[in-house]
């Protein structure tokens, strides 16, 4: 009967935990309820012209050394408006900017000499918050991954170059016409002033004979 009444027991636990485990229907109440929040990356406006992962190194002028930047996604980033393209590159983990730059005509990108995976290029970069003059170095996992970001670069930084001009040939060519606008005027007003003095000299070459007709019908009076 002893060794009976301990398994007794532990049937009863095991109904008792069951039945504190069925789902009563009861509906609980969050105490802090949570909304969504949108989160913006400022890349809303833009379309990626490129995206690859990659390693960012700098170099240390003070050090004379490459320092890592950060690993992560690389993107050549086009705006929807001004057709202007940018490079940025966030860590893959706490997406922190490593690098955001224009990609600027005067820019040309090359193979870095201990690797031909590796690329380098100098920018203005701003991902500090500041405009600094940074040497980069980027690694990609393959030799075609580097390819594909190098003629990538160079033609975007050739479009930029074929935009500007385009700018420049209608900022001149807006320049050319306001200027023959204001050619014209002067001719106009010049002849407006002769026209003017046209129909003076015929007002006073009435006014005599109005005279010379009233001193005649004072003579017949």
């Amino acid at each position: 009967m002893s060794s009976a009444e301990p398994e007794h027991e532990h049937r009863e636990e095991e109904e008792a935990a069951g039945a504190d485990d069925e789902d009563t229907g009861a509906q609980v109440a969050p105490i802090v309820r949570l909304e969504e929040v949108a989160v913006t990356t400022g890349e809303e406006n833009e379309d990626a012209v490129l995206d690859l992962k990659a390693k960012l190194y700098r170099f240390d002028k003070e050090g004379n050394q490459w320092k890592e930047r950060g690993a992560g996604t690389v993107k050549l980033l086009k705006h929807k408006e001004t057709g202007k393209v940018r490079l940025v590159m966030r860590q893959s983990k706490t997406l922190k900017i490593c690098a955001n730059h224009l990609v600027i005509p005067t820019m040309t990108v090359q193979e870095h000499s201990g690797n031909e995976k590796s690329c380098v290029w100098h920018a203005a970069d701003f991902a500090d918050g500041e405009l600094k003059d940074e040497f980069f170095c980027i690694r990609f996992a393959s030799l075609e991954y580097c390819k594909t970001f190098m003629e990538t670069f160079q033609e975007v930084a050739e479009s930029q170059m074929k935009k500007e001009e385009n700018v420049d040939a209608s900022n001149a060519a807006s320049l050319l016409e306001k200027l023959s606008v204001e050619d014209k005027k002067p001719e106009e007003k010049s002849e407006e002033n002769t026209e003017e003095k046209v129909k003076e000299d015929d007002v006073k070459e009435e006014k005599p004979s109005d005279n010379a007709e009233k001193k005649e019908d004072a003579a017949s009076a």
